[in-house]
Parts: C-alpha cells; structure tokens; sequence
C-alpha cells in the first residue's frame, strides 16, 4: 500500500540531477542551483546521479561534496540508463517536493521556483514544455511526432513529455516505478496513478560544452516503450480487452473471407488454388490464438488481483 509518510525529513526541495560525460557542466550547474535555491529560503538537496561517466565528471562531484553539505551524490559502476539514475534518485531523496533535470545546462535552474509556484496550484507533477527549444531539426521534428503521438495514445494533454525539468510531490515518486527507458513517460505513469498533471512553459538554452548522448535509436525504442506504457497502463488488469479484441477482428475477418468462398464453392467456382483462401484460414487461426492469449493472460491477472495496486490519497483512520 503506497501512503503518504507523514515523517518530517526536513527537507523542503530534491533535486535529482542524473549525468553521463559532463564533467564542464558540473560546477557552473551547481552554482545556478544554489543561487536559486538560496533564493527560495527553503532548505533542499541537490542529488547527482553519476551514470558511469568516464569524463572525470565524478571527481568534479566528489569536490562539490566536500564543499557544499547540500551536494549528495551516487555513482554507478557502469552506465544504467537515464531511468536508472532517476529511480535510485527518488528512492533517495527526502524532499516534499522533487525536482528533475538534465546536467547539460539546457535546463535552466532558474525556473525551478515556477515549477514549484505551479505545483501548489494542486498538481501532483508538473512538467516543463520547452516552447522555444534550442536543439538541431534532427531531434526536434522527431520529438514533436514523438509527443504528439504519445499525448493521443495517453490522453494526456502536455505537449513535452521528455522534457528533463519537472517537479513532483514526494507520493508520486514512491507510486511509480522507473525502468528500462520509461523515463520519457512518467506522465503516463503518474495519470494511470491517478496524479493530477500540468505543464508550464520553460527556458531552454543551446547545448554549451559536450554532446548530446542520444542519437536516433531513442525515437525508435521511445515507440517500443509507448507500447510497453500502454499496455501496463490500460490492459495490465484486463488483458483479454486487447488481445481478444485484436483476435474478435481478426477472427470475424477471416470468417467473412471464408463464408464468402464458401458461397462461390456452392455455385460451383473452384476456390482450392485461391490465395484468399489461405488468408481466410490464417486470419481464424491467428483470432483464435490471440482470444486464447487474453484468457491465458486473464487467468495470470486474477492471481494478482487480490493484492493493492491502488493509490491512496489520504486516509482517515
């Protein structure tokens, strides 16, 4: 059961900040930071999240620590993965509030206190759009088609879903699981929940020292990824709604092909060497194999059914 702790960390903001080779970025990121937070008065710790950099960039980190005592920092032996990073940062942080964001300085730590402003209007998560962003056509055409794609398969009316600056009260960190490369869609995850989602508009630089660490693959295991969400979001508990829905249309297609040849054949056309045929024989056979995969995957489902997988607001006992 996912409960909202009631113990007082003392800590009022987290931000988590996951990295790979940005070693330059380090410390000019660490001074914006601190001069916003500063700003704020509220007390806050900075999480970074070293990927298995291999640039020096944790050397950078180490010496930050043993500067600032709001500077925490994890290091893993090899690199994990952006998902990786933020799930070992939400199982660390203490904050009330925590905040995401990318250590390419692209992200602008001055809009932090927007973020937090927004998310008193009774959001859950917040999430910046980058409206004007400073990126080569090659990811922002991509990124559009992207969103635009996953907002109408989601519902979810934002319009940046990867961006990396987003704030989040503490219950929807422990409510949600971050894996694989589901860190594009923790809006979807965090809706499925149950969470309130909003968006505002962010600042976004260009790129200043280093490279981006995504190529074109991203989009590619992004869709893959928009098919794992949808799944575990809308079929996890019925799946017998997908997959006997994909075999009831591929079933009722190949008895229709067939009940047609089977008319020709009662008025004497031969139909033995017809390729619709086959086709009508496939389409039956594959419906039926897809309805007996969703009840197969109904009969797993009702084993779990019985434990809580519901996300409790508040509870008066």
């Amino acid at each position: 059961m996912n409960l909202i702790s009631s113990k007082e960390t003392g800590v009022g903001v987290s931000i988590i900040v996951p990295l790979f080779n940005e070693r330059e970025n380090l410390r000019p990121l660490w001074v914006k930071i601190r001069e916003v937070m500063d700003s704020l008065g509220k007390r806050y710790e900075v999480i970074f999240v070293d990927d298995g950099s291999t640039d020096g960039s944790f050397q950078v980190l180490e010496r930050l620590h043993t500067e600032n005592e709001h500077v925490k920092v994890i290091q893993f032996r090899k690199n994990h993965g952006k998902s990786a990073a933020l799930a070992i940062g939400f199982e660390q942080a203490c904050g009330d509030a925590i905040v995401t964001m990318d250590a390419d300085l692209q992200d602008d730590p001055a809009e932090i206190p927007n973020l937090l402003s927004k998310l008193q209007e009774g959001y859950d998560l917040v999430s910046g759009w980058k409206f004007k962003r400073h990126d080569p056509i090659s990811k922002t055409i991509p990124s559009r088609l992207f969103n635009k794609i996953t907002a109408l398969i989601s519902g979810i009316k934002i319009h940046d879903f990867n961006c990396g600056l987003k704030v989040y009260r503490h219950e929807v960190t422990r409510s949600i699981r971050v894996y694989g490369e589901l860190h594009r869609y923790v809006p979807v995850l965090a809706h499925w929940k149950g969470f309130k989602i909003g968006e505002i508009k962010v600042k976004h630089h260009p790129r200043l020292h280093g490279k981006s660490k995504f190529g074109l693959s991203r989009f590619i295991n992004g869709f893959l990824d928009l098919l794992t969400v949808t799944f575990l979001t809308k079929y996890i508990r019925r799946p017998l709604h997908l997959f006997g829905l994909l075999g009831l249309v591929l079933f009722l297609s190949g008895l229709v092909i067939n009940l047609y040849l089977t008319y020709l054949w009662l008025h004497k056309v031969g139909i033995g060497r017809r390729p619709l045929l086959f086709l009508g024989i496939l389409l039956v056979m594959v419906g039926v194999q897809f309805i007996l995969m969703g009840l197969i995957g109904e009969m797993v489902a009702s084993q779990s059914r019985d434990k809580d997988v519901y996300s409790i607001r508040k509870m008066l006992t």
